[in-house]
């Protein structure tokens, strides 16, 4: 099976600076997106480190296990962040999310960190495969918030596990034996936060992959662009 892949990102329509990142390479079989943080321009490099780190690190330890490779090359982006930032005043306090998508040898294997999400389409069906590592979905799954209030709260933008923050950090894998016609897709929160599971499928159902990704994207910036935004769709055939 080949991937074929297409990205976008948008600064969005209130911040100054892109602290998004995204990398992609059909023939490699590896596709990431990363949400960076952190004062001055520290977010800005966290998600660029990570994505370049996290590529070189797939592409020279091929002998490891996929799901096992992710984790590791995860991991040593988050300690060479952590590093730079302890060295750095302007930098203290960077991290970021990441979706690190591996596609080789009839499986997917999706590593995660933070509250960038994965949503994958396959046979007409599309649902969310990774779960947000935010304060918000801790108090939505405990039952001390109800989905009625999650616009609302005042936290909803507070993630529990990002890269680079501490020296390591624990990565959720999904992995996957491929279909046919299955689409990844792999945003940062500033499309996530603002459409819905059901317009994404809508656009990714769509011939021209690219122009959906525009919809969605310009959608997003249609209800206000609160952040910078990243859309990353991946489909193998």
């Amino acid at each position: 099976m080949k991937a074929r892949s297409f990205a976008i990102t948008d600064i969005g329509m209130k911040r100054k600076v892109n602290q998004d990142a995204f990398l992609k390479d059909d023939d490699l079989g590896i596709f990431l997106v990363a949400d960076g943080m952190g004062g001055h321009r520290g977010g800005e490099v966290a998600s660029q480190l990570a994505v370049q780190i996290i590529r070189d690190f797939c592409v020279e330890h091929r002998s490891l296990p996929a799901s096992e490779r992710i984790n590791q090359a995860i991991n040593a982006a988050c300690e060479q962040i952590f590093l730079k930032a302890a060295q750095n005043e302007d930098l203290h306090g960077m991290g970021t999310t990441i979706l690190a998508l591996l596609i080789e040898n009839g499986e997917a294997s999706l590593g995660q960190v933070g509250d960038s999400r994965g949503y994958l389409m396959s046979e007409g069906k599309i649902w969310q495969i990774t779960e947000d590592h935010s304060l918000l979905n801790e108090e939505l799954r405990s039952g001390r918030l109800a989905a009625s209030q999650a616009k609302d709260y005042q936290f909803k933008n507070v993630i529990t596990r990002s890269v680079g923050y501490e020296s390591r950090v624990a990565v959720d894998v999904y992995r996957r034996v491929l279909r046919s016609g299955d689409i990844f897709l792999l945003c940062t929160d500033g499309l996530s936060g603002l459409v819905s599971i059901e317009e994404i499928e809508k656009e990714l159902s769509k011939n021209n992959m690219q122009q959906g990704l525009q919809n969605l994207i310009d959608l997003a910036n249609s209800r206000g662009g609160d952040d910078n935004i990243t859309a990353l769709a991946c489909e193998v055939k």
